[in-house]
This record gives structure tokens, C-alpha cells and sequence, in this order.
């Protein structure tokens, strides 16, 4: 990749675990200059120094460096208002999943960066894993036929060392739920390869963590897919310990897909007629946060992306469209399963 001339000027706003990944891979990234990071924390904003930019209390205060990009990882209700702040100020927006936490709020968001002309960047980097980017050509190219089944499972572990008191992760407000929080990648990972689909049943519940959290930590869907097809979500994050697997299941009328491994990084199965499966490259690690792990260590080939498109005419890798649709079929389940009444 060549460096461009003028490298894009970059505010980071929210630098928990996942932001101060983000202010990392930029501050290294040769394509892209930390001018600025924006956290009110007086702890979080200590550490942020180490990345060599100013720290600023608030992002109105950061953007006064005049960034082309803010990449907003602050915690889930925080995004779209943040997203929208950096758009009024002229600034491209890059996003942590998820894009917010209403379907109206993210249909603000896609508004105003059309009226802006501004590109709104969605964090969903397990798109970039070897074994989603092989399935979603293979669905493309249409060896599976259409999909007759689709089953979704995730199960995670998500205990104290994470829902820590006084912390936003579990709270009805800031986080808004499991699905959101821990899920909202194979959401999209769904939707993505898949196409739309329609929310036909749910149960959510809070089944280990009760006076912990004070949302979802479990649940069941079944849904259609838009070819007629049936699914079939499951999740937890109430797994002892460590996180087991999530698990993807796709039965085709010319045969059947199993991926694995923590975030479908494994090919578990494929029998295709007439197709023979490719050697892929090996999948990044998942994330390290102390006690417990993330989703794929993709995060890089997103900030090539955001480069591509800005700098050589390229298109996001995922869209406020599609952010919107992932949030769409997140809030849709819980209303069909009375969330937050499980509680």
C-alpha cells in the first residue's frame, strides 16, 4: 500500500479496552495520524498519553485539531450522539459496532451523513476473517443453491471480570443488551451473507447473572430467511470460565456449510457438489481483554478499507445502511420477545 501525501488526521473518541486498540492501530498505521484523543475519564485519559496525541475531555474540544476521521468507540448509547457531533463538524465517521441502539437513531445517523457527504465506517471486522470472506463468494457464486437452513449459535463467557460494578457493560442504558454488546457481529455476519430476515419468534432471559446485569445475558430466535428459507439463533454469554464457540450452519439445496471456532473462524464441514474446498489463509487470533476474548484481531483491515475509500475511491466494507439493518433485526427480536420484561 502506497502512503498518500497528506495521511488522515484522526481523533479517537473513547479509549477503553477497544478504543485504546483503535488509537494503537492508528497511531501505527502509515497511512494515518492520531492528532487527538477524546476521553473524559481521568484514568483512561492517563494511559491515552502513550499514544503521543493530545488528550481532549471531550470530543467538541478534539475536534478543534480540524480531523478528517473520528472513530467513535465510546460505549453503545454514546455512538450515534458522537457519530452525529463529527458530522456536523465536516468529519468522515468511523463506528464501533453497534451503530446504535434504536433503528430511528441509526436512520438519523445515514441521514445527516448524506446531507453531509461524509462516509460513515461500521466496525465489523469479523467480516475480514479468511473463512467469512471464502463463504460469502461461495454464496455469491451460488454452489449452495438456495439456502434452505441457517442455524446461528454463540456461546460465550462473559462473567465478573467483565460486568464489573460501576461499569457500563450491563446496563439497560449504555449497553442495551447482549445482542448488541457481545452478538451484534454475527448479526451482521448473518445478515451480510444472507440477505434480510424476518424475526418470527424470541425468548430472551437473564439466566446467570441476575443482580449482576441488568440485561439478557441468553436467548433463542427462529427466523425467515428472504429466500424462504428457515434459521435458528441461540446465544449466551453465560459459559463457564471462557468463551466455547460460536457456530454457523448453512444447508443448501447443493449442499451444507459448518463454520466454528470462536467467531466462525474454522471450517467444520463442507460438502458441495462438485466443489472442491481451497486451502484459506489462517484467521487472526481473536481480541485479548485481560479475563475474557473478543471477536477477530481484523481491526487493521478496517483502517485499510477506511484508506482504500478515501484515499483511492474504494467503497466502506460496511455501511450506515447496513448498521442500521443489523440494529433493525436486534431491536426487532427483543420487541417480539418482550425484552426488557425477562428481567
Amino acid at each position: 500500500m502506497s502512503v498518500p501525501a497528506a495521511p488522515i488526521r484522526t481523533v479517537v473518541a473513547g479509549v477503553g479496552y477497544i478504543g485504546s486498540r483503535h488509537a494503537a492501530l492508528v497511531h501505527a498505521h502509515p497511512a494515518f495520524e492520531l492528532v487527538g484523543v477524546a476521553e473524559p475519564a481521568p484514568d483512561r485519559a492517563a494511559t491515552a498519553t502513550a499514544f503521543g496525541a493530545p488528550v481532549y475531555p471531550t470530543l467538541a474540544a478534539s475536534l478543534a485539531v480540524a480531523p478528517e476521521l473520528v472513530v467513535v468507540a465510546a460505549p453503545n448509547d454514546r455512538h450515534i450522539p458522537l457519530a452525529l457531533e463529527a458530522l456536523a463538524q465536516g468529519c468522515h465517521v468511523a463506528v464501533e459496532k453497534p451503530l446504535g441502539l434504536t433503528q430511528a437513531s441509526c436512520q438519523a445517523l445515514v441521514t445527516a451523513a448524506l446531507g453531509a457527504d461524509r462516509q460513515v465506517f461500521v466496525v465489523v471486522q469479523n467480516r475480514f476473517t479468511p473463512t467469512a470472506q471464502w463463504l460469502k463468494g461461495l454464496l455469491e457464486g451460488g454452489h449452495l443453491g438456495r439456502i434452505l437452513l441457517a442455524q446461528i449459535g454463540c456461546y460465550w463467557n462473559r462473567d465478573h471480570r467483565y460486568y464489573t460494578p460501576g461499569h457500563w457493560h450491563g446496563t439497560l442504558g449504555y449497553d442495551g443488551g447482549a445482542l448488541f454488546t457481545q452478538f451484534s457481529h454475527f448479526i451482521d455476519l448473518l445478515l451480510w451473507l444472507l440477505g434480510d430476515a424476518q424475526v418470527q419468534a424470541a425468548t430472551v432471559a437473564n439466566l446467570h447473572h441476575r443482580g449482576q446485569i441488568e440485561i439478557d445475558d441468553s436467548g433463542t430466535a427462529t427466523f425467515g430467511l428472504a429466500g424462504g428459507g428457515l434459521g435458528a439463533l441461540s446465544y449466551t454469554t453465560a459459559v463457564w470460565d471462557r468463551n466455547l464457540e460460536s457456530r454457523l450452519l448453512l444447508l443448501g439445496e447443493r449442499g451444507s456449510v459448518v463454520l466454528g471456532g470462536q467467531y466462525f473462524n474454522r471450517i467444520e464441514a463442507c460438502h458441495i457438489e462438485g466443489y472442491t474446498l481451497p486451502t484459506l489463509p489462517e484467521a487472526n487470533p481473536p481480541n485479548h481483554y485481560g479475563g475474557y476474548q473478543g471477536s477477530a484481531a481484523n481491526h487493521g483491515h478496517v483502517y485499510d478499507n477506511i484508506y482504500a475509500t478515501l484515499r483511492q475511491g474504494g467503497a466502506p466494507a460496511c455501511t450506515a445502511t447496513e448498521g442500521l439493518r443489523v440494529t433493525a433485526f436486534i431491536e426487532e427480536l427483543y420487541r417480539v420477545a418482550g425484552y426488557p420484561g425477562c428481567l
